[in-house]
């Protein structure tokens, strides 16, 4: 007997089954993210959808099938065909929805759906009531499940090996045409004899089908759609909390700016306090909000992005970044951005090029003070060589005023060479003589860098003259030390007694000359009595912020 179908029923239940089919592979990717009982959610959820769009593809297209009789259906068996086709889809999707799962896993995953799918289509096709018999093909059965098989296979393995959307678009495509190419291979089995004795079992309409059908397929739609919307809300919503970021919306022909909570609470508002945008400026620098209007203008004249940095009152920085959408005709029609708190990555900014400017300036300061040195160093070899009767002399001053030299340097790298004690200058060059042979008189004062490594150097002079042929030479001779400071002039006076008789020298010899030429002024006098120097310099940096205290005499050295 010949049985036909009505174009349109094919051409919907394709587009049941794929519109079904590409929802499904969304839930059943969703759940792949998932863990324990939610991922078990998911893949019933994807499992039902899958489920009744293969059922609702099938009776849609069923709708469409005449036999040359009239046909109803058996509600148990049809109700059992929707059953069967959710629950093989679940366990399919159970068994191949691991985060791990290999291409046996995929395989078995694939022919449980297709046995699935395979046992809807005739268990459904039993719950037909007509006057007419209806036999199968062996072979044309066997290549519908076959076909099944093969889609499901397929489609699984494409919406695992990529989540993009045009991928599982390709998969939705696949799974439902195949669906659909297997259910009219199994029509292709169906053979009919007419049963003139049979009577019609009375059953569901097809109108009353009709109707239901497509009321599960709608249902199918918005609870997909549903929960589909509802977990990427979530998934936003915790990953703006987790990133402290607030959401913002501007409709543009409106001027109307919406806040999120988290939004408003960076821009300062409260969550119930009532808002419109122009209450944002009051929040703001005067720099920022001529920048913020600037940026807005230019965004909406153009139609782009938005993106700028605010400066509020209360001197936290947001940062604001805004993407534009535009109609059809291209105008721009909506602004959707977050705000961020970016106060903490300002400071770190500022303190890195602060941290940078300062390393430039220490690297030159550095440059110069090596330069100074080299210079120092070999002036004293110089002027030391010219003294010298022979090598072993030359060799014994210029290594004397070399670590004269490096005393000095030591005190300025305890202080990151930037000052040092006046009276630690001294101490640096009486530290090995008894605590009654020397006595230090005078305010405590930081010296800047120049003026340690100039001191540094008339002080070592100034002793090593004393325990050569000076007071120092001998164990009951002294010296004292005073000093004072008048605005930015350091006046040093230098007084031996105890030593030997002083007597003139005949020719200036190189610590005249050193201290002559690091000094702003010096005046030497030789009284038999000891030996005596005022020495006046001029200070170039100087703190004053600490104790105006005398300075001991050299005890505990």
């Amino acid at each position: 007997m010949h049985h036909d179908h009505h174009l349109i029923y094919p051409l919907l239940s394709a587009v049941v089954a794929i519109c079904g089919s590409w929802t499904a592979l969304d839930l059943f990717r969703r759940a792949r993210t998932h863990d324990g009982q939610t991922r078990f959610q998911w893949i019933g959820l994807s499992a039902i959808a899958m489920g009744v769009s293969i059922w609702s593809m099938h009776f849609v297209a069923m709708l469409g099938f005449n036999p040359g009789a009239p046909v109803s259906y058996d509600p148990a068996r049809t109700l059992g065909s929707l059953a069967l086709a959710v629950a093989g889809t679940a366990f399919a999707f159970a068994f191949s929805g691991g985060p791990t799962a290999r291409l046996g896993r995929q395989l078995g995953g694939g022919a449980l759906m297709g046995v699935s799918v395979g046992g809807m289509h005739y268990l459904g096709m039993s719950a037909i009531r007509s006057t007419v018999q209806i036999h199968y093909d062996p072979v044309w059965v066997a290549a519908s499940v076959v076909v099944a098989f093969l889609a499901s296979f397929a489609a699984l393995v494409a919406v695992r090996r990529n989540s993009r959307a045009i991928w599982q678009a390709g998969a939705a495509v696949l799974l439902g045409a195949g669906v659909v190419a297997m259910h009219y291979t199994a029509m292709g089995a169906v053979g009919l004899t007419h049963d003139g004795s049979h009577h019609m079992t009375p059953g569901m309409p097809p109108l009353y089908l009709a109707f239901a059908v497509a009321g599960l397929t709608l249902l199918l739609l918005f609870l997909a759609l549903g929960a589909s919307l509802m977990d990427q809300r979530q998934v936003l919503s915790m990953a703006l909390r987790a990133g402290r970021l607030g959401y913002w919306e501007m409709d543009i022909p409106r001027r109307r700016l919406s806040l999120s909570e988290q939004a408003r609470g960076l821009m300062g508002f409260e969550p119930s306090e009532p808002f419109e945008q122009s209450m944002v400026p009051a929040r703001l620098t005067i720099e920022s909000a001529a920048r913020r209007q600037a940026a807005l203008e230019r965004s909406i004249r153009d139609g782009a992005d938005y993106e700028v940095d605010y400066e509020l009152l209360d001197g936290r920085w947001l940062e604001v970044r805004g993407l534009m959408t535009l109609d059809g005709a291209g105008h721009p029609l909506r602004l959707v951005g977050t705000i961020q708190d970016v106060t903490s990555h300002r400071i770190a900014f500022q303190a890195l090029a602060r941290s940078e400017a300062r390393q430039r300036i220490l690297i030159n300061e550095l440059n110069h003070r090596v330069k100074n040195t080299l210079a120092t160093v070999l002036s004293i070899a110089t002027l030391t060589a010219r003294r010298s009767d022979d090598v072993q002399a030359f060799a014994k001053a210029f290594q004397a005023r070399l670590l004269s030299l490096s005393a000095t340097h030591n005190l300025l790298t305890a202080e990151g060479w930037q000052q040092a004690r006046l009276s630690d200058v001294f101490r640096a060059e009486f530290g090995h003589y008894n605590d009654d042979q020397v006595v230090l008189e005078g305010q405590e004062i930081l010296l800047g860098s120049e003026n340690v490594l100039t001191l540094g150097l008339i002080a070592h002079e100034l002793a090593t003259n004393a325990a050569k042929y000076g007071a120092l030479s001998r164990p009951e001779g002294r010296v004292k030390v005073r000093w004072r400071v008048a605005g930015d002039t350091l006046s040093i006076e230098w007084r031996e007694h105890g030593g030997p008789p002083v007597r003139p020298p005949e020719r200036k010899g190189f610590g005249s000359r050193l201290i002559a030429s690091s000094a702003t002024g010096s005046e030497f006098r030789y009284p038999e009595t000891g030996f005596e120097a005022d020495i006046t310099m001029r200070l170039f940096e100087r703190r004053t912020d600490i104790p105006e205290l005398p300075v001991p005499a050299l005890a505990g050295f």
